[in-house]
């Protein structure tokens, strides 16, 4: 038996965790929920899953500080066995940084963790013995190809398994992904969020549409992997069946396919090493006819992922300040208050001013978003 603490337990990835849990009630229990928002639903899982702990955090998007006592008791409490951080932007980072230094197992679905802390976080767990356990179906995908290749199939070496020659992303494109470049300016909020394949939070599926989100998972698949960057690399699939590719030194290719249902990533997380029959989840049927495109993404219609392959590039703290900068962008996208190609100007202009610290230390992360925040509503007048 497994106990679970769930942050983020009322968003897209939080609920289907719980789906997960409720599949498997002798092997997984709840004994944690926090959320942020929707305090009915909250109250809802509350009553169905009878947790030892639960919060429901008020104030706005700075969230959960490393002062908040019920968050930081709840991730390091000794009876939870894994911590799932289902959350979006840098309110993960703090809850994430103290299940850590505790040594728990965490099961990331957060991109931004890493993106902003993620030579911090992950010295953190060769320090504490916690453990980093991806959830996107992207890094599932390169994790479930290097088991039985990599120690631990994911463990980080220096410059990355030595006979990985690359490893290959794949991006569906986003909800914008046939919309001609030039007619972005009409973009309204309910297209942006008009995924053609994946069911996601609102955050993530307009990343999604920017390409931003695979700027993300490249740096995520750095840290979480150990592999060089020009050892990664990203290629469209709209079908949303093959999650990633690996090529090993010898030309061999592994890839992982599955129908785009994230509950699978989830589960393989929750579970490993151990695979459980679940026949609530759907199967892939390739015995009718089926088409598998792949392409190359063209930074120019993108200048999201252009940007936040720049910020990984440069380091030190650019993908802090990328990542800050994006989920406002995102933010007053979604309130209405910017055009849809605002977004990269947004953040190009957050990156264009910034002086950076190399191999920041935490408290000059915190700073440069916070920072980042302030200056880039200054200077969108808002």
């Amino acid at each position: 038996m497994k106990n679970l603490v769930v942050i983020g337990s009322t968003g897209s990835i939080g609920r289907q965790t719980l789906d997960v849990a409720r599949r498997f009630p002798d092997r997984l229990r709840v004994v944690g929920l926090a959320a942020r928002r929707d305090a009915g639903r909250l109250a809802r899982q509350i009553a169905e899953f009878r947790p030892a702990m639960a919060h429901l955090a008020e104030g706005d998007a700075s969230g959960w500080e490393a002062q908040d006592v019920d968050i930081r008791e709840m991730v390091t409490h000794p009876q939870a066995d894994v911590v799932v951080m289902a959350t979006t932007g840098r309110v993960g980072l703090l809850p994430t940084l103290a299940a850590v230094r505790a040594g728990q197992q965490v099961v990331l679905a957060n991109k931004e963790v890493l993106v902003m802390a993620g030579e911090v976080v992950m010295a953190e767990a060769r320090r504490s013995g916690g453990r980093i356990v991806p959830v996107d179906s992207e890094h599932s995908a390169i994790w479930q190809c290097l088991v039985g290749e990599a120690p631990d199939g994911y463990t980080p070496l220096p410059g990355g398994p030595p006979h990985v020659r690359r490893v290959m992303l794949t991006a569906s494109g986003g909800a914008l992904r046939d919309r001609p470049a030039e007619a972005m300016d009409g973009v309204t909020v309910a297209e942006a969020l008009a995924h053609p394949t994946w069911e996601m939070g609102p955050k993530v599926t307009v990343d999604s549409a920017t390409l931003m989100n695979k700027g993300f998972e490249v740096m995520e698949t750095h840290w979480l992997f150990g592999l060089p960057y020009d050892r990664i690399e990203i290629v469209l699939h709209r079908e949303s069946v093959v999650h990633s590719l690996v090529e090993f030194a010898d030309g061999s290719v592994k890839a992982q396919l599955g129908p785009p249902d994230m509950r699978l990533p989830i589960q393989y997380a929750l579970s490993f090493p151990e695979r459980w029959a679940n026949p609530d989840l759907p199967r892939l049927d390739l015995g009718r006819p089926t088409t598998l495109t792949f392409d190359r993404p063209d930074l120019d219609r993108y200048p999201c992922l252009r940007l936040a392959l720049e910020a990984a590039r440069l380091g030190g703290t650019y993908p802090a300040v990328l990542s800050a900068a994006d989920e406002l962008a995102v933010e007053l996208f979604l309130a209405g208050q910017i055009a849809f190609p605002e977004i990269p100007r947004l953040v190009e202009s957050a990156l264009a001013v910034h002086h950076p610290t190399p191999h920041p230390d935490l408290g000059a992360i915190l700073e440069a978003v916070e920072s980042t925040r302030h200056e880039a509503l200054a200077r969108s007048g808002r």
